[in-house]
């Protein structure tokens, strides 16, 4: 296959979805190229891992100094060639700068429904949390095109994920990450085949 489709990943932390599609790339079941992994913080395991992978990879700090960042981000995925943004469990604002030069075609997967269970402190384990708090009966994950709100752009693709009535916040974390990975993986590949044409 030619005409990979260039990928850029942003992580803060483990960036799994970030590895879950590398490894489609690997396994050659997906059309696409991750180009370059940027972090926001320097003991982030998805640096680790895009070093040992032999992605080109970048820690770019963002407190104190987030005009600074943004353009810095801004000009290596223009660098690298970036057709799409992913964001992997990236945990900070998007500045305009790199929302303009990429306008609808940066993604990010939260682990819940939207909107119900996004915006500022919505993350992680705390929208499971509130989703047991609140006795739902069923939670899932929500890919986004990316604005200068938290999870606020428009959703490009959701699954749902069943509550069972013993599940814990760390095993319906476990469930929704499979989940979102598969989602994830899949609209990547439709992008990659073009059934899905950005910007969306």
């Amino acid at each position: 296959m030619t005409d990979k489709l260039a990928i850029a990943f942003l992580a803060s932390n483990n960036g799994t979805s970030f590895r879950t599609v590398n490894e489609a790339i690997r396994a050659n079941t997906m059309n696409a190229a991750a180009v370059v992994l940027v972090s926001n913080r320097a003991s982030s395991a998805a640096l680790a891992y895009a070093e040992a992978n032999g992605i080109p990879s970048f820690h770019i700090p963002t407190k104190d100094r987030e005009a600074d960042a943004d353009k810095q981000l801004r000009d290596i995925l223009i660098a690298y060639g970036a057709e799409i943004v992913v964001l992997s469990g990236y945990l900070k604002k998007l500045g305009p700068l790199t929302l303009a030069a990429f306008d609808g075609r940066i993604l990010n997967v939260h682990p819940g429904l939207l909107p119900k269970y996004g915006g500022l402190g919505m993350y992680g384990r705390r929208v499971h949390q509130a989703v047991l708090d609140n006795r739902e009966t069923e939670t899932g994950a929500t890919i986004h095109l990316v604005d200068g709100e938290y999870d606020h752009g428009r959703t490009v693709a959701t699954t749902t994920v069943q509550i069972h009535s013993d599940d814990s916040v760390v095993s319906l974390e476990q469930r929704v990450m499979a989940a979102e990975c598969d989602l994830f993986t899949d609209l990547i590949r439709r992008i990659s085949i073009g059934r899905l044409r950005l910007p969306l």
